[in-house]
């Protein structure tokens, strides 16, 4: 008759063929391919290109502006306090009238330079924000309330990519100054935290900011009622 005893060196207590570290290797494979699904996600949400906002332009918008610069520019001149107020089709117009964009479709080429080999610098270079103006291909602007939203259209390699921003837009110490609430880059949404930050850095860069300066004679800028009103001494 056989003998059911456990051979020589056998553990008696341990299931036959068990594997102690299956569940860890379950817990592995599920967080890998979740870390999988998060970037293929993330990555369709920004390279996802969200269709531009509805805004109107004209000619006759565009040459309202010319005319309302020139008025506040003789009031200036004359010693006279103006104030200048744009809604969004004049806004709108002007920039589209203005804006020297990138609409050809043909690549700018890379920029060049030590610089350009410094990709963890804290703020952009010259050469690097020279780059991104020149790959700009569309700007829409939409004035709510008391905030100002852009809808800005670039070029990267060849694939064109949208940034959407929301803030509110106020002057400090003679400098433009722009507090944002919300932004998004394709269909990604940007978190609150990196994006004051990055805003932040982009304000208080050298380069950015003497451009960032307002003309002497404007006192006040901001948002109202779905309008930008500009106070000049």
């Amino acid at each position: 008759m056989p003998s059911s005893a456990p051979l020589a060196g056998q553990n008696q207590f341990a299931p036959p063929n068990s594997k102690k570290s299956s569940p860890w290797r379950v817990i592995f494979r599920i967080i890998r391919w979740s870390t999988y699904a998060s970037v293929l996600i993330t990555l369709v949400l920004v390279l996802h290109k969200v269709p531009p906002p509805l805004v109107e332009t004209s000619p006759q918008a565009a040459a309202r502006v010319e005319e309302k610069f020139e008025a506040v520019e003789k009031a200036v001149a004359s010693g006279q306090a103006a104030t200048l107020r744009l809604d969004e089709t004049e806004l709108n117009s002007y920039l589209s009238a203005h804006l020297d964009l990138a609409g050809n479709g043909t690549p700018n080429p890379a920029p060049t330079g030590g610089a350009q080999g410094t990709p963890n610098a804290a703020t952009p270079s010259p050469q690097e924000v020279e780059q991104m103006r020149s790959n700009v291909r569309d700007v829409k602007v939409q004035l709510i309330e008391d905030r100002v939203k852009a809808y800005v259209v670039f070029d990267v390699h060849g694939k064109d990519m949208t940034l959407q921003l929301e803030g509110r837009l106020g002057t400090q110490n003679g400098y433009l100054k722009f507090e944002p609430v919300s932004g998004q880059i394709g269909s990604l949404p940007i978190p609150q935290s990196s994006l004051e930050s990055a805003v932040q850095r982009l304000m208080d860069s050298p380069e950015n900011r003497e451009k960032l300066k307002l003309p002497s004679g404007i006192a006040d800028l901001r948002i109202q009622n779905g309008e930008i009103v500009a106070s000049y001494k």
